[in-house]
This record gives structure tokens, C-alpha cells and sequence, in this order.
């Protein structure tokens, strides 16, 4: 139910990108992201704010720009970007967390790569902290193509391919409509990712052009101390999500080509992580079909040793240091060889 509505005025030719940023208790960052966006000044880009039910001032924050902007009771991002797609029609959206941001001259870079055919485009994101600083290398590292077939085998084969965070992403409109079923998710930047490649190309992007925050809200749980219960509902929201991917491809007749969701590297690496967690040994079976998953990955075969070696001392050392290597693994900022044999040792 809407409770406030407050609109500026449109502009009266259809925009080819929306950008839409749902904002839930984010007052102290939600004023960055409107700014990176109106400050380009794009004639062809509309800005849509959600305030997905705030109760530290945010929608105050949010009414003092000339965006159009609604609040809805709290009902998650995922239906809150969903209610800001209703409320546009422009063929592109890109889902801006409130904590992120867009770089100068963006939208033009992107607005220049789109065409009909694109389902997704894609691009890194900079790592800042809470107050804006840059804390480490661009996430991820993308390459810059055009992809028309091998993503799509990527997801057959292995569930997941590269992809950014939500605000690193555009979305074909008629893609975006699959959020509307994916009941089971509160984030949005779930079955849209891995749904893409098969509903068009995806272009990929290799230079920054947003910013991802990093502190101690981020839903992902960067930025956290290892924490078991954002593990298992990591790995609750890839199964339902490989579930929904499976009906999404059968009118496409790929639905049984999909691997299973315990096959995936994601699974057993996050099974990993969780028995660590935990407290509990990793069991023998699910190590080796992780480094067998890891073996067959397209990473350099350096990037496969290496992982390799980490996840063998940390299944053997003792729960604390293979804690403190794996906290130390998923840390936002910057890490090195030297700086994990410290964390294990």
C-alpha cells in the first residue's frame, strides 16, 4: 500500500534507461546515490526512488530532490525494485542499491552499449568504505565482450558465471518482469543474472563505472565477520534460485541440461564455508568434489592451485585458523599471499 507519493515531472519522451534505487534505512548514503545519478544530467535516464518503508529519515532525504519518488510499506528489495519497474517504461532499468553509487559519465557510456538485442550489461564496480574511500581492486574483474551463447553454457554447466553486484547490472525490461515469481528471494539481483544469457546477449564492460560500499549492513555480508547464518541462507537462495532458473528454461527446452544445485562449485564451497563456520570438519567427499569442481573451473591455473592449497589447510588446521583464513579469504579489502599464511598461521 502507498502511503506518500511525490512526483516530479517527467520528461515527455519515453527514456531508453531507468534507474531505480530502493532504499530501506540507508538516510546516511541514499543522498550519494540520487546525486551520482541526477548529476549526469541524462536526458535519455529517469530516476525512480523507492522508499521500501524506512524509519530513520530517509524519505526525507530522498524528497528534497526533484526525482520521482514513492513509499511503500516494507515488503523487501526485491519487491520494492519490482513496484519502481511498474512505475516506468523505459526498455533498460538498472537497480541502484542506495548504498552505491554511479561514476561520472556512466550513464552515457552505458546508454551508448544498449541495443535490442542486449539482455544484460555488465561492469565493475570500485570498492569504497562507508565514507567513500577506495579499499581495494575493482569487483569483479570483467573483460570487455559481447556475448551471444557461452554464458548461457557457463550457467548449464556450473549455475553461475562472473557477474557484479546489483548496481553493476542493466536488465532488459522484459527480463526484469521474472522478478515478479522469485517469491522466494528478498534481494533482486538473483535470477535476473543467470536468467539473462539465455534471453539475450550480455554485454561486459572492463573499466569501473560504479561504486560498491562496503560496511557493516551489506546484505552479502561483506564486511561482516564470518557469520554461519548468512551462510546457510546463501545457500537456501541458490537452491530455490537454481529451482526457478529450472522453470524459467523449460519453455526454452533447457531446463534439463541445468546441473543440480549440490553439483555446483557454489554449493560445495559454501558448504565449506559453513561446516568451518560451524565448528565442524569438512567432510572428505565434499573437498574432493570441490577441488575436482575447482579443476575443471576456466580459472588460471594458478588461480586453481592456489585455492586448492587453501582449502586443504583449511579443512586440517585446527577450526580457529581455518576461521581466521577464511574471514580473512572473504574480506572486502585488499589481501595477499603473505597477509593469508599470517591469518592461518
Amino acid at each position: 500500500m502507498i502511503k506518500e507519493v511525490s512526483e516530479a515531472a517527467r520528461n515527455p519522451t519515453l527514456p531508453r534507461l531507468a534507474v531505480i534505487i530502493a532504499c530501506f534505512n540507508y538516510a546516511d548514503y541514499v543522498e550519494d546515490a540520487i546525486r551520482s545519478v541526477l548529476d549526469q544530467n541524462c536526458k535519455d535516464c529517469e530516476l525512480i526512488v523507492v522508499d521500501d518503508g524506512s524509519t530513520d529519515g530517509s524519505w526525507d532525504v530522498i524528497k528534497r530532490h526533484p526525482v520521482s519518488a514513492y513509499r511503500i510499506d516494507n515488503c523487501g528489495q526485491r519487491a520494492a525494485c519490482f513496484f519502481g519497474m511498474t512505475k516506468t517504461q523505459a526498455p533498460f532499468v538498472l537497480f541502484l542499491d542506495a548504498d552505491d553509487a554511479l561514476c561520472p559519465g556512466s550513464l552515457a557510456t552505458i546508454l551508448a552499449k544498449l541495443d535490442d538485442r542486449v539482455a544484460k550489461l555488465q561492469f565493475p564496480l570500485l570498492r569504497t568504505d562507508r565514507n567513500g574511500l577506495i579499499i581495494g581492486e575493482p569487483v569483479p574483474k570483467l573483460g570487455a565482450f559481447r556475448d551471444t551463447g557461452a554464458l548461457a553454457q557457463s550457467v548449464l554447466r556450473n549455475g553461475t558465471y562472473v557477474s557484479p553486484p546489483t548496481s553493476g547490472n542493466v536488465f532488459r525490461r522484459d527480463l526484469s518482469a521474472i522478478l515478479k515469481g522469485a517469491t522466494y528471494d528478498r534481494a533482486v539481483d538473483g535470477i535476473l543474472l543467470f536468467a539473462a544469457p539465455f534471453f539475450g546477449d550480455v554485454v561486459s564492460l572492463s573499466t569501473p563505472l560504479g561504486r560498491y560500499r562496503v560496511h557493516d549492513r551489506n546484505d552479502s555480508g561483506l564486511g561482516r565477520p564470518l557469520d554461519a547464518q548468512i551462510l546457510r541462507r546463501e545457500i537456501a537462495r541458490f537452491v530455490n534460485r537454481m529451482d526457478h532458473l529450472r522453470h524459467v528454461l523449460e519453455p526454452l527446452g533447457k531446463a534439463r541440461e541445468l546441473v543440480a544445485a549440490d553439483e555446483t562449485q557454489f554449493f560445495l564451497e559454501r558448504s565449506f564455508y559453513l561446516a568451518v563456520a560451524e565448528g565442524r570438519r569438512v567432510r572428505p567427499t565434499t573437498l574432493w568434489r570441490l577441488v575436482k569442481k575447482i579443476g575443471a573451473s576456466d580459472n588460471l591455473l594458478k588461480t586453481k592451485l592456489v585455492m586448492t592449497i587453501f582449502l586443504f589447510l583449511t579443512a586440517v588446521l585446527p577450526n580457529r585458523q581455518a576461521r581466521r583464513g577464511l574471514s580473512y579469504r572473504l574480506d572486502a579489502g585488499k589481501r595477499s599471499m603473505s597477509g593469508l599464511l599470517r591469518a592461518l598461521f
